[in-house]
């Protein structure tokens, strides 16, 4: 009986981009990890909203605990629940009307999925925590993909991971909030551009500007990527797909002049109720100095002012870094993120932006896997860091 000899290995040319997948159906083992560590953080992010609820009850004197979801409706959940249900102009209501919340401050991405997941799921506060736990877990395999892309240790998706999962603003991922949403868009695209998959990291760009202005600034990064990798036509013939996230803000500028006579509808609202119109920035580390140290606020507030002051150095230190090392959409990316939050009249939600940052987290791996006590240092801080962001927003209190 005669035996056939084992098919040949097909050679590929050199300099030829493979192009695979963005995402296997199938995870590997490592992805496997990745999520039951992001399972793990979710129990423990779930039962420090359970304890919140009867420890920290609105009224001092309650007998009962409040309804369960309701320590994750705070703050900007509010605004995407009202676009949700309401839309941006309800009832002809708009800028024009006294009293008015800036709503369309908010892209529509998130109210848009908001709305479509509480047609299976009822309860709205609910449909916000499945689409960002969803979302969440999308991220964190993209990232652990991105840094094994990176780096050649293997344990380094899992250390990117634990890095991300425990930083200071964790919080936010598991909060019916844009941040788990975007990411799940944003670094699945970053991956595909690595990849030289020009249309798929398009077409998820596309949506994740759809979600965060910031995706304008990942836009930015994906074309500098590509003028930096493109070689031969056949790659400069997936050029016009770049053009394919402008699409996004182009659709919802159109719509708010269709409904307000202003272009510059979101910009404005954004001025008007957040204080997000331009100044240099040495005035707005002034501002922001004075509302962190000269008690002009209360002392919650103060507090967060001053973790701002703290994380817009690690963002130009990160900048610093990636320009170092000759990163350039990287620090292109981080450096237009840096320049929107600290132009403002002071800094606003800069820790909560780390948490899109992905450059940091695999540069903290990547350090940790030189130095292993920074994993142990970071832990140490990062640990009760987060959760006292988490038990402050949690509880209604301002935290980013």
């Amino acid at each position: 009986m005669s035996v056939s000899a084992p098919p040949r290995a097909v050679e590929v040319p050199r300099g030829t981009a493979v192009r695979r997948p963005v995402f296997a159906w199938r995870p590997d083992p490592a992805d496997r990890e990745v999520l039951w560590l992001y399972l793990l953080t979710r129990v423990g992010l779930w039962t420090t909203a359970g304890a919140v609820r009867w420890l920290f009850p609105a009224d001092g004197r309650a007998r009962k605990p409040a309804a369960f979801l309701s320590p994750w409706q705070q703050w900007d959940w509010w605004h995407y629940l009202h676009i949700a249900r309401d839309g941006y102009f309800p009832g002809q209501t708009g800028p024009w009307t006294a009293g008015w919340d800036n709503r369309e401050a908010f892209l529509p991405g998130f109210p848009l999925a908001l709305r479509a997941v509480h047609a299976v799921v009822p309860h709205w506060a609910a449909a916000g925590a499945l689409i960002s736990f969803v979302a969440g877990g999308v991220a964190v395999l993209a990232l652990a993909r991105i840094a094994r892309h990176r780096l050649p240790d293997p344990d380094a998706g899992r250390r990117t991971v634990l890095f991300f999962l425990l930083s200071p603003c964790a919080v936010f991922l598991a909060a019916g909030y844009t941040e788990a949403l975007f990411l799940a868009l944003a670094l699945p695209a970053w991956l595909a551009a690595q990849r030289r998959n020009w249309p798929a990291a398009a077409i998820l760009a596309c949506l994740a500007c759809s979600v965060r202005v910031t995706g304008l600034f990942l836009l930015a990064a994906l074309v500098l990527l590509f003028v930096l990798t493109a070689r031969g036509r056949r790659d400069w013939r997936a050029a016009p797909w770049l053009c394919l996230p402008a699409l996004s803000p182009a659709l919802y500028s159109w719509y708010l002049e269709a409904r307000t006579g202003d272009w510059m509808a979101w910009k404005h609202a954004q001025e008007r109720g957040w204080y997000r119109d331009f100044h240099a920035p040495w005035d707005a580390w002034s501002h922001t100095w004075d509302a962190a140290f000269h008690h002009l606020h209360p002392t919650g507030y103060a507090l967060m002012w001053q973790a701002e002051l703290l994380a817009m150095p690690a963002g130009v230190v990160l900048l610093m870094v990636l320009v170092r090392g000759r990163r350039w959409p990287e620090a292109l990316y981080i450096g237009l993120t840096l320049w929107a939050l600290g132009t403002s009249y002071w800094y606003t939600s800069v820790p909560r932006s780390t948490l899109l940052w992905w450059p940091l987290w695999t540069g903290l791996a990547s350090w940790s896997l030189r130095r292993p006590r920074v994993l142990t240092g970071y832990l140490c801080v990062a640990a009760p860091l987060a959760t006292t962001v988490a038990i402050t927003f949690l509880t209604g209190r301002w935290a980013g």
